[in-house]
């Protein structure tokens, strides 16, 4: 017989903020396998935003019994579970980032892993996000999308999806109102492209 038992637990995540009283948040979250001090420094370059970035809470080897370690946002076992705590928790750093910021505007993107948990999110809470940026991630199959100001961005050489998959993904998000980006790059962010789609969400 399985039993579930809630407790408390302690999660991280890092901040960047450059320039005074920034009113925008921009919510960045990680792929399978990455950790945000090392995921941040992609968007340390942004000023006059205040940058997030949330770790997933299960974190693990990545090969073997030691050595470099990655953080994970859930696996298929006892997923409704994890994608609730998940919500609470996100939900939480928010509750606390508006406590110390005048925050009028906040971006979401999630990145690969990181875009299922990133649409769960706003979908689920009762945070209103001004857009959402899908960046090289399937839209999970459980979660209608709610309609904003989005964007899905996909690398021409992403090894991750297959060329095949490539056009039938990008049709998925155009049916539900996305703006589709594409860049010439891997599996990756891709600066120029990020600063076009967040000059176009300041204005």
């Amino acid at each position: 017989m399985e039993v579930n038992i809630s407790q408390n637990k302690t999660f991280r995540y890092q901040i960047s903020c450059k320039g005074e009283n920034p009113i925008t948040v921009l919510y960045v979250l990680h792929g399978y396998g990455q950790l945000v001090k090392y995921f941040i420094r992609k968007f340390k370059h942004l000023e006059d935003i205040i940058v997030v970035a949330p770790e997933g809470g299960h974190r693990f080897y990545i090969k073997g019994t030691g050595g470099r370690v990655g953080a994970s946002w859930m696996t298929k076992d006892a997923r409704e579970t994890d994608i609730t705590d998940n919500i609470k928790y996100l939900d939480g750093i928010d509750f606390k980032l508006n406590k110390e910021f005048n925050i009028e505007k906040r971006i979401l993107l999630g990145f690969s892993q990181g875009g299922a948990t990133a649409i769960r999110w706003r979908n689920k809470s009762k945070i209103q996000f001004d857009s959402l940026i899908v960046w090289a991630s399937d839209h999970p199959k459980d979660t209608i999308t709610k309609k904003g100001k989005d964007y899905f961005v996909i690398g021409d050489k992403d090894e991750f999806i297959h060329s095949e998959n490539k056009a039938l993904i990008i049709k998925d998000y155009e049916s539900k109102g996305f703006n589709i980006c594409s860049y010439i790059g891997a599996h990756d962010i891709e600066i120029e492209t990020l600063n076009k789609i967040l000059d176009n969400l300041r204005n």
